[in-house]
């Protein structure tokens, strides 16, 4: 069997507690999806300086909403793994989460997210339907993707994917967009999933940053809301320079431009205390602040 984890077993079955907390203690993993989400943020093109309401699309146990959190936002989380959801409320994300199928549209009113973004969901194009019989699991091979896992002979995988994608436009807001990070594993996904897209009445297309890079290619679908216009660029795409350098230096010049804007960096104290106070204006329950708030610790060599 192939080591694609979406060829394994359906993501409520794979994702069971034990995956879903490895999951979300990999540091490789989490670097990996800080690196993915701040790139999906990037391409939604907000307007600087102002908190929107995004959507989470497999949000998972909360790694890709962290990001959105420290960029000031607003996030509501959808996942089909109850594990997952578990592990992120476990890590208090600021989040909101719901557990629900996808593929069978999104219980959201219209035009309630200003953006959504969606990090290695897609890619689980090939599914399992999952029947029970006398306590003995019996998995069957079909054709569907992660966020459309049918349960019934009757889904039809095309049917559940414009399903998704027409609740999807009808909860953004007009002129919003919304990025899927997935990997594809040959072109007719891709055909599959942005034919429904379109019919559902997004226009845009793919991105690829990347693209002469084996580890550092990324496949970003970029769909938008307001009529027709122009994709992204690309990165890495007339750089000559590795591709690992190249994100290294995105990333410490995103930093740099965060410090001269004037927000505090991640896990200082100004960080913290501002992250204490958006708790409690959803009100969620928060430590009181003192004079240990955000203090660095003492390390000790024994």
């Amino acid at each position: 069997m192939s080591g694609r984890p979406e060829h394994q077993a359906p993501p409520e079955i794979f994702y069971g507690e034990d995956e879903a907390r490895k999951y979300s203690r990999n540091t490789r993993m989490m670097e990996i999806q800080l690196t993915m989400s701040e790139r999906a943020v990037e391409l939604l093109c907000l307007p600087e300086n102002q908190p929107c309401h995004l959507l989470d699309l497999g949000c998972g146990s909360g790694l890709s909403g962290e990001t959105l959190t420290e960029q000031g936002h607003i996030w509501t989380g959808v996942d089909i793994s109850s594990a997952m959801l578990g592990v992120a409320k476990e890590r208090e994300v600021e989040g909101d989460l719901l557990l629900g199928d996808l593929g069978q549209g999104l219980p959201f009113r219209a035009g309630a997210f200003d953006g959504a973004i969606s990090i290695s969901a897609l890619q689980w194009l090939e599914f399992f339907k999952v029947r029970y019989f006398n306590n003995y699991c019996l998995i069957f091979h079909l054709i569907d993707c992660r966020l459309c896992n049918a349960d019934q002979r009757s889904h039809n995988p095309a049917k559940r994917l414009y399903i998704f994608f027409s609740s999807l436009y009808s909860c953004l807001s007009r002129g919003s967009r919304a990025i899927f990070q997935f990997y594809p594993e040959n072109s007719s996904q891709v055909e599959l999933i942005t034919s429904q897209a379109m019919k559902a009445g997004f226009t845009g297309g793919l991105v690829v940053d990347y693209p002469n890079s084996t580890k550092a290619k990324k496949f970003f679908l970029c769909l938008m809301t307001g009529g027709q216009q122009p994709l992204p660029a690309a990165l890495g795409v007339d750089s000559r320079e590795d591709a690992p350098n190249h994100v290294a230096f995105s990333q410490k010049r995103d930093r740099v431009k965060q410090l001269r804007s004037g927000k505090a960096p991640k896990k200082s104290r100004d960080w913290i205390l501002e992250k204490k106070e958006r708790r409690r204006r959803q009100g969620k329950e928060t430590r009181d602040d003192s004079k240990f708030t955000g203090r660095k610790r003492p390390s000790h060599v024994w």
